[in-house]
């Protein structure tokens, strides 16, 4: 798959300069070919030259993609990925590879599309790269609705959790139940750490999983919580309250942070646009009455 990548890589840069080479320097090589008649050594002289540089330019692209695909830099780069990836919850169960594969195909049929159509080279960059970062920026995305959606369910989950474990069920029973009746991403986590309980992992184990999984504050300590009470023998029903209770505090006061901040984030279009056009309406009258004594 390395292999692959470098090659996709290399054809992808190639191409690249080929296209700008071929767009940006035709009338040169039009007039270079008139003048061979001319002076056939000094044309040969300059095109042993431009052959020295762009060998010289393949030479270090090269060696700039054999650096980026060193071993250790690259097992770092796929346990970064595959933590993105895991975290906007496995979208079309893509593997690292598999993603960067992705990109670079888009980067590459940009390009191929950019050239076919004779676009500017320099647009042709701009689409190129950002076909690049448009799966980046997708995935972004992606993890943020997904842990933005798995924080609002978090407390009602809780709730659900703690009136069926006083009910008299048991934490793995409980859990059963509440997937039934709710939808959405931490409904899919929790599915995912019960069968995972149920082929032969512990608790801890899967509850250290699936607060990895997630990345949500919120649910670490919850998972912490539930740990340290099913290790102390303490009462799981009082745990599951009193985190649905902090959850519910914390969230009301970063709410109250987010509605101190808003005037600050209001001043800059005030200053920069509101209080601009309020100076217009009310001097503009003044200074042409004033202007017109002069």
């Amino acid at each position: 798959m390395a292999l692959l990548i470098s090659g996709l890589t290399f054809a992808s840069v190639s191409l690249a300069i080929f296209a700008g080479y071929r767009l940006r320097y035709q009338a040169k090589l039009t007039a270079a070919r008139l003048q061979q008649f001319a002076d056939p050594r000094e044309e040969q002289t300059k095109k042993t030259r431009k052959i020295g540089e762009i060998d010289g330019l393949f030479k270090r692209i090269l060696q700039r993609i054999t650096l980026q695909l060193s071993v250790n830099d690259q097992e770092q780069r796929w346990a970064k990925l595959r933590r993105q990836l895991t975290l906007a919850g496995n979208p079309g169960d893509l593997k690292p590879q598999e993603f960067i594969v992705l990109k670079l195909t888009l980067c590459a049929l940009t390009l191929v599309a950019g050239f076919l159509l004779l676009i500017s080279f320099l647009n042709v960059v701009i689409l190129a790269a950002a076909a690049w970062l448009a799966p980046e920026l997708y995935l972004h995305e992606k993890i943020k609705n997904r842990q933005l959606a798995i924080t609002l369910a978090i407390p009602d989950v809780l709730d659900l959790l703690t009136v069926s474990v006083e009910a008299g069920l048991g934490f793995d029973a409980a859990v059963a139940k509440v997937i039934e009746k709710v939808e959405g991403p931490l409904a899919d986590e929790f599915r995912r750490m019960l069968y995972e309980m149920r082929i032969g992992r512990s608790r801890r184990e899967a509850l250290r999983d699936l607060s990895e999984r997630t990345g949500v504050p919120y649910l670490q300590n919850f998972a912490s919580a539930v740990i340290q009470a099913d290790q102390l023998g303490v009462s799981i029903s009082k745990v599951l309250r009193i985190q649905s209770q902090e959850i519910r505090r914390q969230r009301r006061q970063k709410a109250e942070e987010e509605a101190m901040k808003a005037p600050i984030k209001m001043l800059l279009p005030l200053v920069a646009l509101v209080f601009p056009s309020l100076f217009i309406v009310l001097l503009g009258p003044a200074i042409l009455q004033f202007a017109a004594l002069f």
